[in-house]
């Protein structure tokens, strides 16, 4: 852990930028064709893992925390499957619409900032979900996050990543303000950070291109604790 990283680890970040966030749902107005990161569909590369490797990992009725869900599509996906969830976002506009979108499960859905989380949730969740939070934010804040993540998950649980890869000739650089956002994330960060807070991979990092016209190369990572 080098000493930048380790005083972005040991800051205290205020918030995630979220009056940023709120706005653009704000601003939306109920179309969701304006938020530019909802498809409306749950994550496809999270589909393929929870269809292949999820059973062999967490039970039917498992605590699954859902960081940053949004208007909740990768959050709905997880409760048709069983798991007893629970979705956050720091926009109190896109819980909302996650409510209106899924009145069933109104009470799964909790506005809250990623670096202020109710204590109950610390050390709560037998699976955490980060699907493209880290990389939405400004890269000061990306260990950080990394750190407040990782208190949600219970001695025994996992934490799922998948992001935005960095992609520059195979090269292995720090991301950089005017590049973003997203700030793609390296496999060398990402490695890094978790190390940091106690977290280490359980199988291999894959990387691969998405399913995108054109393509996206991403990374998808299961960690659990040390």
């Amino acid at each position: 852990m080098t000493a930048s990283m380790l005083s972005i680890a040991t800051q205290t970040t205020a918030h995630t930028d979220a009056p940023h966030f709120e706005s653009i749902y704000a601003e939306a107005h109920g179309d969701a064709a304006l938020i530019p990161w909802a498809d409306e569909i749950p994550t496809p590369s999270l589909v393929t893992w929870l269809n292949a490797v999820a059973p062999s990992i967490i039970r039917c009725g498992a605590r699954v925390c859902v960081v940053g869900c949004g208007l909740g599509d990768d959050a709905r996906e997880l409760m048709s499957r069983g798991y007893d969830v629970t979705a956050f976002d720091c926009s109190a506009t896109a819980i909302e619409w996650a409510k209106q979108n899924d009145p069933e499960n109104a009470p799964c859905y909790f506005t809250a900032d990623l670096f202020a989380l109710p204590a109950r949730w610390r050390h709560r969740f037998d699976l955490v979900v980060e699907v493209n939070t880290i990389q939405a934010l400004a890269p000061s804040m990306h260990m950080g996050a990394v750190r407040a993540i990782s208190e949600l998950v219970s001695p025994n649980g996992h934490l799922l990543v998948i992001c935005r890869a960095f992609d520059h000739h195979g090269g292995d650089e720090p991301a950089h303000l005017e590049d973003g956002p997203p700030w793609p994330l390296t496999q060398k960060q990402l490695l890094d950070w978790t190390s940091y807070v106690r977290l280490v991979p359980d199988g291999p990092v894959q990387d691969f291109m998405d399913d995108e016209d054109p393509p996206v190369r991403r990374m998808r990572t299961l960690f659990k604790r040390a």
